[in-house]
């Protein structure tokens, strides 16, 4: 019975069974304030042992059982969606390794089996951005692999770092000796590799980038996996950040990438690359919240952005699917009459997104800026916290406006309807989540309620600039600002606003076009230059020249030709005298 079920539906049960067990597990230790450090020696030689360790408390558990079950639908969903590819096996496998991986990261106290799933996430993460194979993705996955590569030595040094301390277990080390110099610099090196992990600035161009993979991916690596690790591995690290240089430093680059991911998705009309963006502006908000010395609502944030980001890229992948392979959100529109359902969960998780009171996003969002609001911070944070709040509505309405209202774009390219019911119920398995997973959570995290006292003017705040954001984005969408050019008459700004603070160029251009001239211009000067000229053609000629001076003074005459030999043998007899 079980071999006449598909791959994708075997890891689908296997996979939501273990979530659930994980879920309910996590809210038992929570409420009985359980934590199990559990040790497993692999091998003992002579005083030596090579020992396992797993960590499980009611953060890695929960964080464990939301990605279990966001993997199962999402792979529930590819059966369907990957339909028409004949490795679906081969794609199945590379994303249960991937999940593979990611368990292996948060289960782990120790640096060595931490690097384990991270080296796993990155070299699975580069095989499916690959997966279409063509050069956009091939270009895609190197810059993705190598920015992650810069995370990952980072961390190599951070194990080497700790061999200051004698074990690799780095949770007995964090609170004794949180301000010793050694500490310092290992969270300097892990908070390196969580920046390149979560895409941070000045490492985010790849984030996008990764949007070549498949859409089941990006539904999977952008919601729970591989850029929440790094959040993940600070929440872990986080009494390293707390009173120094490092909480400061993070927090001002965190601000700037909500701030730059939230601004560029106002000027992107690539459906996945805007969601991708909204990735980013999360991301930078947990990792800033997490830097001010809020671990918990970081975690919390990450588990209901988890929720309804895997529900909008799922979303997006059908209406992809329904358009042809069209991404482009111009082509787009009326596709609320087109795919009543699919446009439901598509609205249903954007609200979410943009923090509407009672669904899944609001819990976390609207606690953290109150809490922003509550807190001894600088004013230029203040203003990023809110106008980052601000651009989310309003990116998240212009995409609304452009692709589910109005007419029809475009004449050849006529949706279908609704996408199968495989793909439908994966979306509402997960959208069922994204209005009550919030409220849920924050009844098992935060049992006591937090008393947060604001004037009236803070306590609306968040609200106002959300509905001025909404404002700006209906006006956003509105075509006659594109049949009027008016970007073009700013160009320059446009350019750089649209390209992420122009960050894809020189991570690719200003990485790769520099070595490249200096190479070539070596090559010119060097090798095919002095080198040449001074080597081996230096020699050629000046041997050349030398054995024609040689023949013509041999040919010249017989006496001539005597009278140097009988020269050389003198000589030859005098230095032998000598």
């Amino acid at each position: 019975m079980l071999w006449s079920l598909s791959v994708c539906l075997i890891s689908f049960i296997v996979l939501f069974m273990l979530s659930l067990i994980s879920v309910l597990c996590g809210f038992y230790f929570i409420m009985n304030d359980l934590s199990y450090f559990i040790e497993w020696e692999v091998m003992s030689l002579n005083s030596s042992s090579i020992v396992m360790t797993f960590l499980f408390d009611w953060m890695s558990l929960i964080f464990m059982g939301f990605v279990l079950f966001i993997s199962s639908l999402v792979i529930f969903y590819s059966e369907e969606y990957m339909a028409g590819d004949l490795s679906i096996n081969r794609f199945i496998i590379l994303v249960l390794m991937f999940v593979l991986s990611m368990m292996f990261l948060i289960i782990s106290p120790n640096l060595i089996s931490i690097l384990l799933g991270w080296d796993g996430l990155g070299l699975v993460s580069y095989l499916l951005v690959i997966y279409y194979q063509n050069v956009k993705s091939y270009n895609a996955g190197m810059l993705t692999a190598l920015s992650n590569r810069i995370g990952d030595v980072a961390l190599l040094l951070a194990i080497a770092w700790m061999l200051n301390f004698g074990s690799w277990n780095y949770i007995y080390y964090l609170e004794c000796s949180k301000n010793s110099i050694e500490m310092l610099i290992v969270g300097s090196l892990v908070m390196l590799a969580a920046m390149t992990k979560s895409a941070q600035i000045p490492f985010s161009s790849w984030l996008p980038a990764a949007m070549a993979a498949p859409t089941p991916v990006s539904a999977l690596v952008h919601s729970s996996t591989l850029v929440t690790a790094g959040v993940y591995l600070l929440i872990r690290f986080n009494p390293l950040l707390l009173d120094n240089v490092l909480g400061k430093f993070l927090l001002l680059f965190a601000g700037l990438t909500m701030f730059m991911a939230g601004l560029g998705a106002n000027f992107e009309f690539d459906l996945k690359k805007i969601i991708a963006l909204s990735t980013l502006s999360q991301l930078g908000l947990m990792m800033s919240i997490l830097a001010m010395g809020f671990p918990k609502l970081a975690f919390f944030h990450l588990l209901t952005h988890a929720l309804f980001k895997a529900l909008l890229f799922m979303c997006a992948g059908a209406i992809i699917h329904n358009m042809k392979d069209s991404q482009d959100i111009r082509f787009m529109g009326g596709l609320v009459i087109q795919m009543p359902l699919t446009a439901s969960c598509f609205n249903l998780s954007n609200l979410a997104l943009c923090g509407t009171p009672f669904l899944a996003g609001f819990y976390s969002k609207d606690l953290i800026l109150e809490i922003v609001s509550l807190s001894y911070l600088n004013f230029f944070s203040f203003i990023l916290y809110f106008l980052s709040t601000g651009l989310t509505v309003c990116y998240s309405l212009r995409l609304v406006y452009y692709s589910m209202s109005g007419d029809f774009n475009t004449c050849s390219l006529h949706p279908l309807g609704d996408e199968g019911w495989i793909m439908l119920r994966g979306m509402l398995g997960l959208s069922f989540m994204a209005v009550l997973g919030g409220s849920l959570l924050s009844w098992v995290l935060f049992p006591t309620p937090s008393m947060i006292c604001l004037p009236f003017y803070l306590k609306t705040l968040a609200l106002s600039v959300s509905i001025i954001g909404g404002w700006i984005g209906y006006e956003l969408s509105k075509f006659s600002l594109n049949y009027r050019l008016t970007s073009l008459r700013i160009h320059l700004l446009t350019t750089f606003m649209g390209s992420m603070w122009f960050m894809p160029f020189i991570s690719t251009y200003g990485v790769s076009y520099p070595p490249l001239k200096l190479g070539g211009l070596v090559a010119k000067s060097v090798d095919q230059g002095w080198s040449e000229f001074l080597g081996a053609q230096g020699m050629y000629h000046f041997f050349m020249s030398g054995s024609r001076v040689n023949q013509w003074w041999q040919n010249n005459d017989l006496k001539t030709y005597l009278l140097s030999f009988s020269l050389w043998v003198i000589i030859l007899l005098m230095l032998l005298m000598l």
